[in-house]
């Protein structure tokens, strides 16, 4: 293993002191070669320390990076990760549990990307988690722009996988070692079409019918364009989810049913996101510009303009720029959204 004076050290309750620090120097760590040490892990959460879907992509990135790890065991708030060489090859990644797979592939997602290759990855665990974005949020919002960049990848459902239960899957094939290009995403144009569906399993459908009641009240989205789905799960499960696609950029909001919480309830946490989000011209969510940061910093340049940028996306960016020799810069403007461009250090 490296001499430590060689380490990055990271403090894990930084910020908003949660998982994103963790996956970030994974990723991080092994695009730059540079090992880290993350003490005091998700120390800011209820439960401190590596859960399971932690755990996961911990181990994934040592997998693809062939990397030496000393505190990859659950509830470790201590981890110190050396990388090797990223290799790809077709890997299958469970969490376990009901924990996101959508935030595993984050973490070997682009290491994947830029060393050249073919890979087929599996990824078993929760696909619709009320922590993470939804496998809609990657394929239809996500992924679209990083093929913009010249990115090779795609991604497809199998099952869906609800918390608690989990048991979800979807697969992603990687053709690595394309150059990527800048990426500018700065308006947003108008709106070509919305929709929303009620995706249930197990459960009866006038839960669906009652939540897109209120989203076709409250939204105006036309009868056609909502719909409720009976999907298959191991467990029961409801996501809510309303798509408004413009002409430069799409965007996927989600709300998930709980116990005790009315279809009412849900539909309305939706309804306000979309509401927040059309009440701007900025093209880019909060959850979508914590999500740009990696890509445009790996290309050291790129802009997007977001109209709230959250702890989050800002602790993101302090991290990247212990890793990579960028510096985001971060502007008001008159238009009450925040421009963020990625520059050289």
């Amino acid at each position: 293993m490296r001499d430590a004076k060689d380490r990055i050290e990271i403090d894990g309750s930084q910020g908003e002191g949660g998982g994103q620090i963790l996956r970030s120097a994974l990723t991080l760590s092994l695009v730059t070669g540079k090992p880290f040490r993350l003490h005091q892990i998700r120390a800011r959460r209820i439960k401190p320390g590596l859960l399971r879907q932690h755990l996961t992509a911990v181990r994934a990135a040592t997998t693809v990076g062939a990397a030496e790890v000393v505190g990859d065991e659950l509830g470790s708030k201590d981890l110190i990760f050396t990388p090797g060489n990223v290799t790809h090859g077709d890997y299958t990644f469970a969490v376990g549990s009901a924990g996101s797979v959508t935030l595993v592939l984050q973490t070997v997602l682009w290491p994947l990307l830029l060393v050249p290759g073919k890979s087929t990855l599996r990824f078993e665990g929760g696909t619709h988690n009320p922590m993470a974005p939804p496998f809609e949020f990657i394929a239809e919002v996500f992924l679209p722009l990083l093929q913009r960049m010249g990115a090779k990848v795609e991604a497809n459902l199998v099952r869906h996988g609800f918390y608690p239960a989990g048991g979800g899957c979807f697969t992603v094939t990687i053709e690595g070692g394309h150059p990527l290009r800048p990426l500018e995403v700065v308006e947003r144009g108008g709106v070509v079409r919305r929709r929303a569906r009620a995706l249930l399993s197990h459960l009866p459908k006038s839960i669906g019918d009652r939540e897109l009641r209120v989203v076709r009240n409250e939204l105006g989205i036309d009868r056609d364009e909502i719909r409720v789905v009976d999907v298959d799960s191991v467990g029961p499960g409801n996501a809510l989810l309303v798509w408004v696609e413009s002409e430069h950029c799409t965007e996927v909001f989600a709300a998930f049913g709980e116990r005790r919480i009315s279809a009412e309830q849900v539909a309305a946490r939706v309804v306000s996101e979309v509401k927040h989000y059309m009440s701007h011209d900025a093209p880019v969510g909060p959850h979508l510009a914590d999500q740009l940061l990696i890509p445009l910093a790996l290309v050291g340049n790129g802009t997007f303009r977001s109209h709230s940028l959250t702890e989050h996306t800002n602790t993101n960016m302090k991290i990247l720029g212990r890793f990579l020799p960028v510096q985001f810069e971060v502007t008001a403007d008159r238009r009450g959204s925040s421009r963020v461009d990625a520059k050289p250090a």
